[in-house]
């Protein structure tokens, strides 16, 4: 196990967190339940490049038919966000919000774990609703990113209050923890936004 998968796992099991290693020692796969909704996430490391990546995956893939609608809602999300950006793979439509660090020339520490995991959730959790309301309620989206940003999110400042790791198993997937399973079964994304 390399340093900065051994520094993830580490943090995550200290802190009494359910999750399952995916792919060699490189990636693992947990559940998250915030304010707004839940989903999957992935934590992947490459420890050649010293990058340790967060991505938090929106529940349900984009139809075809709209996919440009909320590829301008998380552009508009993308333009004032600071840490993290989301992004789609417009092959199949899954959406991700992505935070990550470099730490080629230091050490991944808990706290930096932390905080990458922590600004991951939050931003997901803010801009959910949203996210949501173009996908399945014809919401506009300059109209739901404006909304969003313009309530603030007084829950940011206090994560501890969330779930994390319990959600009920996948009925209808394939168990590898995705609603509706996936062809490459409990493959982590690639970083590329390809599948």
């Amino acid at each position: 196990m390399g340093q900065l998968f051994e520094a993830v796992v580490d943090y995550l099991t200290e802190d009494d967190w359910k999750f399952n290693v995916v792919k060699d020692d490189t990636a693992l796969m947990l559940s998250f339940r915030g304010e707004a909704g839940s989903w999957q996430c992935f934590a992947t490391v490459d420890e050649e490049k010293q990058w340790f990546t967060f991505y938090s995956i929106l529940p349900s893939n984009v139809p075809d038919d709209k996919r440009a609608e909320i590829a301008e809602f998380i552009t508009r999300a993308n333009y004032g966000l600071v840490i993290g950006n989301f992004e789609m793979d417009f092959a199949d439509g899954e959406v991700r919000y992505k935070t990550s660090i470099d730490v080629e020339g230091g050490e991944l520490t808990p706290k930096m774990v932390e905080n990458v995991i922590r600004a991951n959730w939050m931003t997901m959790d803010r801009y959910f609703p949203g996210l949501m309301g173009v996908l399945y309620g014809d919401r506009d989206p300059a109209e739901a990113v404006a909304e969003t940003e313009e309530s603030g999110h007084e829950h940011d400042e206090d994560l501890d209050d969330l779930a994390f790791g319990e959600e009920e198993d996948d009925e209808e997937g394939d168990g590898n923890g995705f609603p509706g399973g996936s062809e490459d079964g409990d493959k982590p994304p690639d970083g590329t936004g390809r599948s």
